[in-house]
């Protein structure tokens, strides 16, 4: 969807209260902060309800909408919690959330059917069919991935029925947005939880930072990006001081205003401000090669000290009033500005006995706007005035109280006969089924020859879509690469053809843009557990688009999956990460790609396995196992009858080891990490 205005929404970061008048003061025209509950960066101050209440009402009254972070995954014991908060959210005026799960989607559509909901960067949503699918959820924009070269932004823009909002400047995750377990898996953050714990800025692998990225600037692509009808461009920062919102944010607003990019001294003081060893704009103009990776020199962090600190203080927005005082009649005062107007009465002047009021005296009381966001001049009061009359002061003052007050607020009516959250959601078990995913065919392959009992005993195989074509016989499931963007579904579609001409049934999607594609080919779409399923709303809203069944996320406990149902992952080492840029050839060569030898070794020593995924995209694997062999008798006993099974890069004979424990119920040498357990 094409925006509708001539430029497209500045959209600037608040983490507190003094940033948030930074942002204003910079010119932005929107504001997005988090809430003390279910936001992305649980370490920022945060606001909560009373000072979002403020924060609306300051950003309101200069034309500023405020757009507020909901975008964790949540659980069910969470849901009610989460619907009242947003309820809260809509009678402050919010102007809209961002929302990352599908249930917290449904739910609050259901119970605030008015607050408009924009998908996160959370949800992934790469391509134009991700954007159709969060369109019917109820999602009116959507933050696609930050990975998006300029064309594909283009083709979403023209293509999707909602607006587009793109990352305009600042800090860059290495994983997909929405894809990354590592901090969870490893260091008990979950990053889907808003407390990421960045692993992906630590050293590996002799001590190299192979996997911190550079801040993202496109400060060099402000009219290219005007002239893609993006409705919004996003700066990131949540975590900044308020010095580097102001910056950062008057200076794109110059530049958009200007319809002109930035000059080299602007490029600098953007640097100075903060920087990684520099910028890149690598996924916007597809040159990810080079340039992309850089760390935080005792340089950049001395330019930044280095910055003048200032104080913001509020910006008082100027109205201008409409004042009668009639003898006898409720006395009347209107404030207005060129984006509201409001109205309030008070009591009646009587007959003065021996000082009536006179004009100034009434000007001057009633523009003495106080302890508000509001100026108003004695000569912006038009007076009507009647001789002879009087009025308290008190009264005067409860009039012009009113109606700042009236001007100030945003709240709303809550809507009526809304839906409780939880209606029509039933907890259908899953099947009893084993399915398992190969990332490398030629594991399978191994297997295969080796005849191991596995394979018969398993319900569904899911192999490779790209590499169908390179295989034999095949078997009844495709696995689907993670990341497919617009301009790469051209060569994806002939394969799902092929693969139903070849007898496959089912497809192991991790995306809710690939679902609808997957249906129309004539597939059975299965969800991995890339779907960041959390609670039993979201299993139900993708069972309604047409998922059989989803493999829940991998960071519930038993209980949690219980209460859901869908499948667990029983065995096997976790995807923590998918890149966009090839990392493998950073840390080896493309003959140790080919032969999946490569891994990432953090300081203690712990080895992550690396290969190569569709696109030269990388995948970096857990370093243990994720191991169920041994707690099989209470998974049946919670219900999760459906066992998944993951392979990486590992040997028949591994393979055999591994799933001979796992059918005896044996325990398994350390390393091995347990569901639900950091």
């Amino acid at each position: 969807m094409f925006r509708k205005n001539d430029l497209p929404e500045l959209l600037a970061p608040a983490g507190d209260r003094e940033a948030l008048l930074a942002a204003v003061a910079a010119g932005a025209d929107a504001v997005y902060v988090g809430g003390k509950s279910f936001g992305a960066r649980a370490f920022a101050k945060n606001f909560d309800i009373p000072e979002l209440e403020d924060a609306v009402e300051y950003c309101h009254l200069h034309g500023v909408k405020l757009y507020v972070t909901v975008n964790t995954l949540v659980f069910d014991k969470e849901m009610t919690d989460l619907v009242e908060y947003a309820r809260q959210l809509w009678r402050i005026g919010v102007d809209a959330i961002i929302t990352a799960d599908l249930g917290a989607i449904r739910a609050i559509r259901r119970a605030v059917p008015e607050l408009e909901i924009h998908a996160s960067t959370q949800m992934s949503v790469h391509s134009t069919d991700g954007a159709i699918a969060a369109a019917r959820l109820g999602c009116t924009r959507v933050v696609p991935a930050r990975e998006l070269s300029l064309e594909n932004i283009k083709r979403m823009v023209k293509n999707s029925p909602t607006e587009v909002e793109v990352f305009l400047h600042g800090a860059l995750c290495v994983c997909h947005s929405g894809q990354c377990l590592m901090s969870s898996m490893v260091g008990g953050r979950s990053g889907n939880r808003g407390e990421c714990a960045q692993p992906c800025r630590l050293p590996y692998n002799n001590n190299r930072a192979v996997l911190s990225l550079r801040d993202l600037s496109y400060a060099d692509h402000v009219t290219e990006l005007i002239e893609s009808g993006v409705a919004s461009l996003k700066i990131e920062g949540r975590m900044k001081s308020p010095e580097y919102v102001y910056t950062v944010t008057s200076i794109y607003r110059t530049l958009l205003d200007g319809h002109r990019n930035a000059t080299s001294g602007e490029k600098d003081r953007l640097a100075r401000v903060f920087s990684r060893g520099g910028f890149t704009d690598g996924y916007l103009t597809g040159k990810t090669r080079d340039g992309m990776t850089g760390v935080r020199s005792e340089r950049d962090k001395e330019n930044t000290r280095e910055l003048q600190e200032r104080s913001f203080e509020p910006i008082r927005a100027d109205v201008k009033a409409i004042v009668t005082l009639k003898l006898g009649e409720p006395s009347e005062m209107t404030l207005y500005n060129e984006h509201k107007s409001v109205t309030v009465t008070g009591a009646a002047p009587v007959e003065a006995i021996n000082a009536p009021l006179d004009s100034d005296g009434v000007r001057s009381r009633l523009s003495k706007m106080g302890n508000t966001y509001l100026s108003l001049s004695p000569e912006d009061i038009d007076l009507t005035l009647d001789d002879g009359v009087n009025l308290a002061p008190s009264a005067l003052n409860a009039l012009r109280r009113d109606a700042a007050e009236a001007f100030q607020s945003c709240e709303r009516k809550m809507p009526d006969n809304t839906t409780p959250c939880n209606k029509n959601v039933v907890n259908k078990p899953s099947k009893k089924r084993k399915s398992a995913v190969f990332y490398d065919t030629r594991a399978y392959s191994a297997a295969a020859k080796k005849n191991l009992q596995l394979l018969s005993g398993l319900d569904i195989v899911f192999l490779p879509l790209v590499k169908l074509s390179e295989m034999g016989e095949v078997t009844n499931g495709v696995y689907l690469p993670p990341i497919i963007f617009d301009t790469e579904w051209e060569k994806i579609r002939p394969m799902l053809d092929a693969a139903v001409s070849r007898g496959v049934k089912y497809a192991l999607v991790g995306n809710i843009g690939h679902i609808q594609p997957v249906r129309e080919a004539g597939l059975v779409p299965v969800g991995d557990f890339r779907l960041n399923v959390t609670n039993a709303l979201s299993l139900d809203q993708y069972r309604e688009l047409g998922v059989e069944d989803v493999i829940l996320s991998a960071e519930l406990t038993v209980p949690m999956a219980r209460d859901i149902g869908g499948g667990v992952i029983s065995c096997g080492r976790i995807p923590l990460m998918i890149t966009e840029r090839c990392f493998i050839r950073d840390v080896a060569d493309c003959d140790r790609c080919a032969k999946n030898s490569v891994t990432l070794t953090d300081r203690t020593g712990a080895r992550f396995p690396m290969m190569r995924e569709w696109e030269h995209r990388t995948l970096i694997f857990n370093s243990t196992v994720t191991y169920m062999g041994d707690k099989r008798d209470e998974l049946r006993r919670s219900g999760l009858l459906w066992e998944h099974f993951i392979f990486s890069s590992e040997s028949a004979d591994e393979i055999a080891d591994l799933i001979g424990r796992y059918e005896k119920g044996a325990h398994l040498a350390s390393p091995v990490r347990r569901m639900g357990k950091r």
